[in-house]
């Protein structure tokens, strides 16, 4: 059971370290998706955005 105990905190932190590093570290221009940003109201454009 300590091992898996060990095993578990580990993954946990790696995770956490991961996060952090891709929250703070890394330039988000290696995040960039190619999402359309439309900001149409629908199928009109009423230029409320």
């Amino acid at each position: 059971m300590e091992v898996f105990q060990s095993t578990l905190v580990y993954i946990i932190l790696g995770l956490a370290i991961a996060y952090l590093a891709k929250k703070f570290l890394l330039p988000k221009t290696l995040f960039v998706t190619k999402k359309s940003n439309s900001k149409a109201c629908g199928q009109d454009d009423c230029g409320c955005h």
